[in-house]
């Protein structure tokens, strides 16, 4: 079987990227949901900058892929501190800037 190949496009505004300091996660039996937000400090209010769609297959390919690249990362650069308690099932900051996350 031969292997097709994928050109992507990738545009000028799109490579530009949104940055986000806050990702929200949601799902369904049939869906993930990535609100992804940027929260400002002394800002009460946080809009979402960016959604993403994905299956649950798509999802925990995802997964792999970000697990992939961090130890890559961490091989390269040395290990990603988080700062605070770690609280991995939050999904929302206790606060801004150094706190809890």
């Amino acid at each position: 079987m031969e292997e097709q190949k994928l050109n992507i496009n990738l545009t000028p505004e799109v490579a530009e990227g949104t940055y986000a300091n806050l990702a929200v996660i949601a799902h369904s039996s049939s869906e993930f949901i990535l609100d992804f937000v940027r929260m400002m400090p002394g800002v009460k209010q946080a809009n979402v900058k960016s959604r993403i769609i994905l299956t649950p297959e798509h999802a925990k390919r995802l997964l792999f892929a970000l697990q992939d690249n961090v130890t890559k990362y961490e091989k390269q650069f040395g290990a990603i501190k988080l700062s605070g308690k770690p609280n991995p099932g939050s999904t929302i900051p206790m606060s801004f800037g150094g706190g809890e996350a």
